[in-house]
């Protein structure tokens, strides 16, 4: 556990924060720079199809549970956001903008966008949910002694997508295969279904 907290993405956002507070750099310039590494995110996110590719067989094994699993956890994540939302009395513009918080990146901006979100909210949201879920999804499934390869690798890319994903990946190539289906699945889903919920929300609970 006390490794996990060594992530890889979260020592590289802190170096950088420190180098552009210390160098006294814009974010508008330092975005500018970065516009091609941004280019290849979505085509990395395709790229993971790779090691479903090779566990495709166990997919169709398990295909019911599997998308049970992810819509299950899709529509609890959108409630629990909203609902907590509600509860700390949050701006709606806030609120959209978290919803997104556990698709990839590409797909959580353009939802956040189309809902009337802050996309620049929902990528902090979609990165501080990556490294917290790469982190604890490990160490909550020995507390609950899950052991089965299928739903740990379905928990953390439901939980934390591709930073989830990277995570399983070390775990096994089980858990990569299935963590890469999830990202796929959910950020469908997601796409569906958060409009709905959101207007059902926003018009009976305020």
């Amino acid at each position: 556990m006390k490794y996990s907290f060594f992530n890889p993405l979260l020592i590289a956002i802190i170096i950088l924060i420190i180098v552009m507070s210390n160098l006294h750099i814009e974010y508008s310039d330092y975005s500018k720079g970065g516009e091609i590494i941004s280019f290849f995110l979505a085509p990395a996110t395709v790229a993971l199809a790779l090691p479903l590719y090779k566990k495709f067989s166990l997919f169709k094994k398990n295909a019911i549970p599997i998308l049970v699993g992810i819509i299950c956890g899709s529509v609890s994540g959108i409630v629990t956001v909203i609902s907590l939302a509600k509860l700390f009395h949050l701006s709606d513009d806030l609120t959209i903008s978290l919803i997104p918080k556990s698709i990839t990146t590409p797909i959580g901006m353009a939802l956040a966008e189309q809902l009337g979100g802050l996309p620049s909210i929902t990528v902090v949201a979609i990165i501080v949910t990556g490294i917290f879920g790469s982190i604890i999804g490990p160490f909550l499934d020995k507390i609950f002694k899950i052991n089965d390869k299928v739903a740990m690798g379905i928990a953390m890319g439901n939980a934390s997508h591709a930073v989830g994903t990277a995570r399983a990946m070390e775990l096994g190539e089980t858990e990569g295969a299935m963590s890469s289906l999830t990202i796929a699945i959910a950020g469908i889903i997601t796409v569906i279904i958060a409009p709905p919920l959101w207007n059902f929300f926003s018009h009976f609970i305020n």
